[in-house]
């Protein structure tokens, strides 16, 4: 059975990389999709693979959408195999792992009817594709969650910096999940970019807040450099102290 897991956090805390870190380490026990739901786009480049912002599910949607709209789309082709035929081409794929862009939520207009294809779509292509795992790279916001445009979730990891503003960001990610329709399993924080352990005022705040904190992970010194080379972030050495803390991670949840 396919195990669905969700990283969000506000944006600058590394929920990219840790996403990254993630999918390498499960391709290796079996398929990934890889899931961009940032409107940003970069989990590719982490990943070291090429991205066409024209392919997102986002524009292939919104061209749907128009085609419908202008009887350009022919009665005889269903809209949901059309759009499926268009995200197996968006595909990027690599060892273990495709990469799947969402791009932009929403856009001018209504896109109920279209977002329940897309949901449709997502489902049959882990079927037909028989991935063992989804990991999701989501947006602050969590549109593509909360719009219902995605599967449910088995893991929700919520990367926060230590700071309260990052902290507060992650308890209102985990409240608004009580507000939707979407199902979630788990629910965990990750405090990222750690120095000298965390804080008093951030642990009161992770204890105030409720939150289940499973990874406290230091900041990692070679990830500058990678940055400036461009080289992909996934090709962080073995004694990486963030590769080594995501796979602590990985094996306090079961996965």
């Amino acid at each position: 059975m396919t195990k669905t897991i969700a990283i969000a956090g506000k944006g600058g805390t590394g929920k990219t990389i840790i996403a990254a870190l993630l999918i390498k380490l499960l391709s290796q026990k079996g398929v990934v999709l890889a899931v961009d739901a940032d409107p940003s786009t970069n989990l590719n480049q982490a990943l070291g693979l090429p991205l066409d912002e024209n392919r997102t599910l986002g524009k292939i949607r919104e061209k749907m959408t128009e085609d419908v709209s202008r009887g350009h789309l022919s009665p005889s082709i269903p809209k949901l195999d059309y759009l499926y035929g268009k995200i197996i081409e968006s595909l990027a794929e690599s060892k273990g792992f495709d990469l799947l862009a969402m791009g932009r939520p929403e856009g001018p207009g209504c896109y109920c009817a279209p977002n329940e294809f897309l949901r449709a779509s997502l489902d049959r292509l882990v079927k037909d594709y028989k991935y063992d795992y989804i990991v999701m790279d989501c947006e602050a916001g969590m549109e593509h969650i909360s719009r219902q445009t995605t599967r449910d979730v088995d893991v929700l990891l919520l990367v926060s910096d230590p700071t309260i503003r990052g902290i507060t960001v992650a308890a209102r990610m985990r409240d608004l999940i009580g507000e939707l329709r979407t199902k979630v399993g788990q629910i965990c924080l990750v405090a990222n970019r750690v120095k000298n352990g965390l804080p008093q005022e951030i642990e009161k705040a992770i204890d105030d807040f409720g939150l289940q904190l499973i990874a406290t992970i230091p900041e990692d010194p070679y990830i500058a450099d990678l940055e400036i080379k461009g080289t992909p972030l996934i090709e962080l050495p073995q004694d990486s102290p963030l590769q080594a803390k995501v796979k602590e991670v990985a094996n306090s949840l079961g996965l």
